[in-house]
């Protein structure tokens, strides 16, 4: 297969349009980070012309070098305390019912970041108190104390992304583990909250790698599953070993859902928080949201 040349179903938006300049003019004028533009995310155009998009708190430079993700690696020189408060201001000057949340990984704090997580919760939750909240966080090393901190925050949904089947861990992560990652999961599940993973498809995984993978989520109870296209962001990521047609991504949509999963978003162009909002109507209840006003990409 040509991995040279994307194929005609990875055709994504072009930013453009008022919503997309309100939306650049309010990340700008707050100071934020979004994963948008850090991950160089291929559905930016579209997600910030809805008016949505995804805040990266904790700064925008990772202590992480994982080889398919485009955000700046490196020692980050300082923690930004104002910015729980920017996120929340920013949450309520949009108006939005459904915000998600993510940031880079802080090895070196000696919590991963998690105070600053927790703190940005309780102040979006403060200002914004009918906005349900998703966050997608780090594994914190595995530290419970430190997921325990996130979590008595109380956000609405949990997500922690596998990212790949077991085998291409390493290669692909390089700093996580495959078995840290379902204990992450497993541990914010038995604490009775909804839970959420997703993966990518085009690193080298076989077919029977993806399905353990889906069945492994299924049996950590996990609640929504996204499943994507890899998309290489530079020539020093790793390269695009295949392109996973539309078909497959419906197959292991169908799969997902039949294992007794919630919710299973599949497609090329999908992300992580690819339509958050719609997603999580099904756990959060429909009082709390609203389709066309997130913060969510």
């Amino acid at each position: 297969m040509d991995t040279t040349r994307k194929p005609s179903w990875l055709r994504a938006k072009l930013p453009s349009g008022p919503g997309y300049a309100a939306t650049r003019r309010l990340v700008d004028e707050h100071k934020l980070h979004t994963v948008c533009q850090s991950a160089q995310c291929p559905n930016l155009g579209e997600c910030w012309s809805r008016g949505t998009a995804t805040v990266m708190i904790l700064g925008n430079i990772c202590t992480r070098s994982c080889n398919f993700c485009a955000i700046q690696t490196g020692r980050p020189t300082e923690l930004d305390l104002g910015e729980p408060a920017r996120v929340a201001d920013a949450v309520a000057k949009m108006g939005l019912r459904h915000c998600v949340v993510t940031s880079v990984a802080r090895d070196e704090l000696a919590d991963g970041g998690a105070s600053v997580w927790a703190a940005t919760i309780r102040a979006i939750r403060y200002r914004n108190p009918r906005t349900a909240i998703e966050v997608l966080v780090p594994d914190f090393k595995g530290k419970t104390e430190d997921i325990d901190t996130v979590l008595d925050a109380k956000p609405d949904i949990f997500n922690h992304n596998m990212e790949t089947v077991e085998r291409l861990q390493k290669p692909v992560r390089v700093q996580a583990r495959y078995d840290r990652s379902r204990t992450v999961l497993r541990h914010a599940k038995g604490r009775g909250f909804t839970t959420k993973t997703g993966i990518m498809l085009g690193l080298g995984e076989t077919k029977e790698e993806i399905e353990q993978t889906i069945r492994d989520v299924a049996a950590d109870r996990t609640d929504i599953l996204t499943i994507g296209q890899y998309l290489q962001p530079t020539p020093q990521h790793l390269p695009v070993a295949r392109w996973a047609t539309p078909e497959e991504f419906v197959l292991w949509k169908n799969f997902g859902l039949e294992l007794g999963l919630g919710v299973v978003e599949s497609g090329a162009l999908v992300r992580s928080s690819y339509h958050a909002d719609e997603q999580s109507l099904k756990f959060t209840g429909e009082e709390h949201l609203n389709t066309h006003n997130s913060l969510a990409s």
